[in-house]
């Protein structure tokens, strides 16, 4: 599925605008709100940024994932506040039921969530299962035509928005095998929400604990009607989700060289801007260098998820995807450290942009995967057979 070519450049366009005059603007009301103004959530809903990959057929855009990863490479150059309000719903939160749910199950929720109407939030992580999300111990055991959760799930992405979860539980025995996935609706009895997380930056995220004690859901819940399927559907929806998180991180390194070159520009030492000075220019030129090799390898793997979805045989995706991730996610961190340092003490001043942004980029590194899941998984994947 694609937009095509005059409709998708209308969008970016649109969404240019949208980020320079709305979204950069609100910026500092994010930071000192913590939330994001509902109005600006209502704009989101009426550009449609909330279906960005449902398909038309159920009331979203239909983007390719290189025309998403061009649009979330635009709202990475802003606070990362504003792409996670849809990102659960354009990836994680919703790509299990797009990619692996029944007609009846895409029928009912699709639409809901390519309006921005229903947000979902996708429920894998647990106090004691991580990176070794084939360890988790939230249990669902049968009662009739039910099933009866208990466990907790933490640190989940747009929670206290959600209106229902794609989340994991085990059904079976231990090991991947035997877990399932569920669509949880939020205001299914038993279900609770803890206290909001303070992190250490993305002020106007939301995150916080899910908690399960004898919620009854649905058997019909489970994606794609078959237990025991779900850490593989986790697995397809992290893969598409780290190249999603790299272009963010992508985006979000413009907008950091962006704010190092203009100061640079506009400081002056020794009687001259700070940038006429070779060592001020070798930390741009580095970050540059960078950000355009990450970005150029964002672009590569997209085309190919979109050939591969063509029909085409693609060899590699989710290791390819997670060098993408590895690779942006640590180089996004790299030109932060330089937009703080051409900055010099102002950096580290909460007034500038990029003391913020400093912070907000370092959850990249951890969320979709650490760094260290995504060289096992490459390491994995070099050296099996072929």
């Amino acid at each position: 599925m694609a937009l095509d070519s005059e409709s998708f450049d209308i969008l970016l366009a649109t969404i240019d605008r949208f980020v320079r005059e709305r979204l950069v603007p609100a910026e500092n009301e994010v930071e000192e709100q913590d939330d994001v103004p509902a109005p600006i959530v209502a704009e989101m809903k009426e550009l449609g940024l909330f279906g960005l990959s449902i398909p038309e057929e159920h009331g979203g855009i239909g983007l390719s994932m290189a025309q998403e990863c061009e649009v979330v490479h635009r709202l990475g150059q802003t606070s990362l506040a504003f792409r996670s309000v849809i990102g659960s719903n354009v990836g994680i939160g919703s790509q299990g039921i797009l990619m692996d749910g029944t007609a009846a199950q895409k029928a009912e929720y699709l639409p809901r969530v390519a309006s921005g109407e229903l947000i979902m939030s996708f429920a894998l992580t647990e106090p004691d299962a991580g990176s070794d999300a084939a360890s988790l111990t939230t249990r669902a055991e049968r009662d009739g035509e039910d099933y009866i959760l208990n466990g907790a799930k933490r640190y989940i992405t747009n929670a206290p928005r959600a209106g229902g979860f794609t989340l994991m539980a085990r059904t079976g025995g231990p090991g991947a095998s035997g877990i399932s996935a569920f669509i949880v609706p939020a205001d299914t009895p038993g279900l609770k929400l803890g206290r909001p997380d303070r992190k250490m930056g993305q002020r106007g995220t939301k995150t916080c604990d899910v908690i399960l004690e004898n919620a009854r859901v649905p058997a019909a819940n489970i994606i794609g009607g078959v237990p025991g399927q779900g850490f593989r559907t986790a697995m397809k929806v992290l893969d598409r989700g780290r190249l999603h998180i790299a272009a963010v991180a992508c985006g979000m390194a413009r907008r950091l060289q962006d704010e190092a070159i203009a100061y640079a520009r506009e400081r002056r030492q020794f009687g001259r801007p700070i940038g006429e000075f070779q060592l001020v220019q070798a930390m741009l030129a580095d970050s540059e260098a960078e950000l355009s090799a990450g970005w150029a390898l964002v672009r590569d793997i997209a085309r190919a998820y979109d050939d591969r979805a063509a029909g085409a045989p693609v060899a590699d995706l989710p290791m390819r995807a997670s060098c993408a991730k590895m690779f942006c996610t640590e180089m996004v961190g790299r030109v932060a450290d330089r937009a703080v340092q051409v900055h010099g003490g102002a950096g580290y001043m909460a007034e500038y942009k990029v003391e913020r942004f400093y912070r907000d980029v370092r959850l990249l590194r951890l969320y979709e995967g650490t760094t260290q899941i995504q060289q096992m998984i490459i390491g994995r994947a070099l050296i099996s057979p072929r």
